[in-house]
């Protein structure tokens, strides 16, 4: 693994200008696939670990213990930076997300979210959410001196009833407790991430692309995007492949969906042997 400070000051550097995508993985080879591929950073996907394990996209069902191997897993994969899905930050207060952040940054991440949903998946109140984010802050270090702290207003995913007005609210909120990135997953009209990168600027909004809605990452770049992720997208897509194949197999007999199967010397040659 690469040194820590050094990789945490090139993913800082991704975000002061252009645009990039920083794709989920959700083991180590797929990280390293990843990473062939020319990404420039990883982040972790909590669904995307969820299903490999057999498990529901669900707070309480992955252990912190378990996470915190998974992000080591992923951050030893590669020489990449790479930023930690880390939910709400696996507390019930912001002592406790404080703690939390810290081992997490042990693993070696560069960056790592913390997003405003309570266990049974509502909003924090606006107070709450801020003083979370700001113990992750004081936790973690300085702004600009540490791991990069991403923010998340979950106002889409839990159905509030002015989505956009509501994120705006709380991004600038928690840009003022000290996040470096903003990030409101679902937003998705144009004019509505425009308003985001607005509201929030010159601080960076990362944008989640989880399907094809026929915007482009140039597209994105052009609103005033500055970061692209795509969560658990390229793990269902993986999935999507595998009940395909393997349904046509149980229901018919037929071996058709094997045919788009990676070739065997492509992935053996992709992955070497470890240490080569």
């Amino acid at each position: 693994m690469s040194d820590p400070a050094s990789v945490r000051v090139k993913f800082r550097a991704l975000h002061e200008s252009g645009c990039f995508v920083i794709p989920n993985p959700w083991d180590a080879g797929s990280a390293r696939a990843l990473a062939r591929l020319g990404f420039p950073a990883l982040a972790t996907t909590s669904a995307g670990f969820a299903f490999s394990r057999g498990l529901p996209d669900a707070t309480d069902v992955l252990s912190l213990d378990s996470v915190l191997a998974h992000v080591a897993e992923i951050v030893a994969a590669t020489d990449l930076p790479v930023s930690a899905d880390f939910q709400a930050g696996y507390a019930a207060t912001p002592a406790g997300v404080a703690e939390n952040v810290v081992r997490c940054a042990a693993t070696g991440v560069a960056g790592l979210s913390i997003e405003d949903t309570t266990p049974t998946g509502s909003l924090y109140e606006l107070d709450e959410a801020r003083s979370r984010v700001e113990a992750a802050r004081a936790a973690l270090g300085g702004t600009g001196d540490d791991v990069v702290l991403m923010a998340r207003a979950e106002c889409f995913l839990t159905g509030h009833p002015e989505p956009v007005q509501e994120a705006v609210r709380r991004l600038r909120a928690y840009s003022e407790a000290g996040a470096d990135v903003l990030f409101a997953p679902g937003v998705r009209e144009r004019d509505d991430i425009r308003a985001l990168v607005e509201a929030v600027a010159p601080k960076p909004l990362n944008v989640l692309m989880g399907t094809d809605t026929g915007v482009t990452v140039a597209d994105l770049a052009e609103l005033g995007v500055r970061r692209i992720s795509v969560g658990s997208a390229l793990a269902r897509v993986a999935w999507g492949a595998f009940l395909r194949a393997a349904g046509e197999l149980a229901d018919s007999g037929s071996f058709a969906g094997l045919r788009d199967a990676a070739p065997f010397p492509q992935l053996n040659g992709m992955f070497g042997r470890p240490g080569a």
